[in-house]
């Protein structure tokens, strides 16, 4: 299968890296299966940045990986998909040891019902129906060394 990550640079040896922000499901590689998606980033950073060209970088992802390696998956937006974004966004020193975990993003868009969940004026329930009417694009985060044996380079798109 073919996952996409966007970044200002071509990236064809992926490493595990620590963000310097709290992310959906903590520290390691994020791809996702719709080039679109990696392609926005690469647009929203080469604006933050002033960069004159960034990258959408394709790879291999050999998805047997998944039952082979310790993979954590949701499907759509749950409480327990809400719990595991919320403990990688907001509390200190939390880490998992999945090698890959795989769900939707909740991204800048939909991060405005998170924080009217953490702000307790929205329910675990309400949050989750409302981002049931988002499209939702999907992620895979790779988590560990082990777990970025899954993935082969097989080119990158330059967007200028």
């Amino acid at each position: 299968m073919k996952v996409y990550h966007g970044s200002l640079e071509v990236v064809e040896h992926p490493i595990i890296l620590q963000p310097n922000r709290k992310l959906d499901y903590g520290a390691g590689f994020y791809t996702t299966t719709s080039e679109k998606q990696a392609k926005e980033w690469v647009e929203r950073r080469m604006l933050e940045k002033q960069a004159e060209c960034g990258y959408v970088n394709i790879y291999e992802f050999d998805d047997k990986k998944l039952s082979e390696l310790k993979s954590l998956i949701f499907s759509k937006p749950s409480k327990k998909w809400v719990e595991f974004v919320m403990a990688n966004r907001t509390l200190k020193g939390f880490t998992h040891d999945y090698d890959i975990v795989y769900g939707p993003v909740a991204n800048d868009r939909v991060y405005l019902q998170f924080g009217l969940f953490e702000a307790g004026a929205i329910s675990i329930e309400t949050l989750i129906r409302e981002l049931k009417t988002y499209k939702l694009v999907d992620q895979y985060l790779f988590h560990t060394d082990e777990a970025l044996t899954a993935l082969h380079f097989i080119e990158a798109t330059k967007i200028e």
